[in-house]
């Protein structure tokens, strides 16, 4: 099973490895079985709840890989494309792409948590305006403003060897030699 083609959104190849599907079904079934088991609520919400979830979650990343994009062509060196696999993504340059300064590095990777910081302030927005609806719609929106604050933003102070915190690390250090 290889890379399946999705299309093309602003000028970008979109595509997905088959670990999207396990990595669906994990948050699919997480948040589902959430719904039955905590709050009572009935199979077909439950199910309509996960793949809300897991809708919510694609959403997120994708803005976040689209921050990447837009801070990208800003630096004159454009993203030519998204990849999904497992819960996460990579935006994609070109293999030729030359060597590139420090700076265009730590920009393009900040673009992506920058949008992620913005789609966090609608996450509280909705958290408050949920605050005295249902427990699954709270929960829900709980999920999306952690989803965006934590995975898509707060991870760029953390190094993790594969995300926006190893590239600043690694970029930030070089710039300083």
């Amino acid at each position: 099973m290889g890379n399946v083609r999705l299309g093309r959104l602003f000028g970008l190849e979109i595509s997905a490895d088959w670990t999207v599907l396990p990595g669906l079904a994990v948050i699919w079934v997480f948040w589902s079985a959430l719904a039955i088991i905590a709050f009572g609520a009935p199979t077909d919400t439950a199910i309509a709840f996960g793949i809300l979830a897991v809708a919510l979650h694609w959403l997120s990343d994708l803005a976040h890989q689209l921050g990447h994009a837009h801070a990208a062509h800003a630096t004159g060196f454009p993203a030519t494309g998204i990849h999904f696999w497992t819960i996460f993504s990579t935006t994609l340059y070109p293999a030729t792409e030359p060597s590139l300064p420090a700076a265009v590095h730590i920009r393009r990777a900040l673009g992506g948590p920058l949008w992620s910081a913005a789609f966090s302030l609608v996450g509280l927005i909705w958290v408050l305006l949920a605050r005295d609806s249902s427990n699954v719609w709270r929960w829900l929106a709980l999920f999306f403003l952690a989803d965006n604050l934590v995975i898509f933003t707060l991870q760029a102070a953390i190094p993790m060897g594969f995300n926006d915190g190893a590239t600043l690390w690694r970029w930030m250090r070089r710039r300083s030699q």
